[in-house]
């Protein structure tokens, strides 16, 4: 179905762009959310104006993302997260994370220009893609860290006790024979 966008839609196409998308993607998603519509010769000269408006705006992102994709080139991130001791995550790390991580140190990072294959599941450093267009994108190195395993080992060191957060559960309910009662 031949339809002609009235929104910039990322790897589809520009403001005033003639497509050609499936049948159901074009009535479910593009006609409904008014993303596009047929493309008369009335709809083609009235988005004229609105076509040369998105051309400007996107060349002056695209230098911001260009900018932002250089800055970006030899950041290095830390994101602390709960782990066992074998260094597995009792979570994942995934872009949503990455991306406040990025944003706490002061870089503009939207979790969707996060690209990872799967989530983050053990303690480790990587190298983590960012894609701000099609032709803009950085690595960065991501460090995945215990949480709290630095505030814990310099509070622990300065008061002197070796107890370090640890849960031992209290015995004074277990019986004779081990269990509890």
């Amino acid at each position: 179905m031949r339809l002609l966008l009235l929104k910039d839609i990322r790897r589809l196409g520009h403001v005033g762009d003639i497509v050609e998308v499936t049948t159901g993607y074009a009535r479910n998603c593009l006609i409904p959310q008014r993303l596009a519509t047929d493309p008369t010769e009335e709809n083609i000269q009235a988005i004229g104006q609105e076509k040369k408006r998105a051309a400007a705006e996107r060349a002056h992102r695209l230098k911001e993302f260009e900018s932002l994709a250089e800055q970006m080139a030899d950041v290095t991130v830390t994101v602390e997260a709960p782990a066992n001791p074998e260094g597995t995550l009792y979570g994942s790390v995934g872009a949503k994370e990455i991306a406040a991580a990025l944003q706490a140190l002061g870089h503009p990072v939207l979790p969707e220009q996060v690209l990872l294959d799967t989530p983050i599941r053990t303690l480790d450093n990587r190298s983590v893609t960012l894609e701000f267009a099609d032709e803009f994108t950085a690595q960065i190195k991501l460090w995945v860290v215990r949480a709290g395993t630095t505030e814990d080992d310099d509070a622990s060191a300065e008061s002197g006790s070796d107890d370090q957060g640890r849960f031992e559960p209290d015995h004074e309910d277990e019986d004779e024979d081990g269990g509890i009662g």
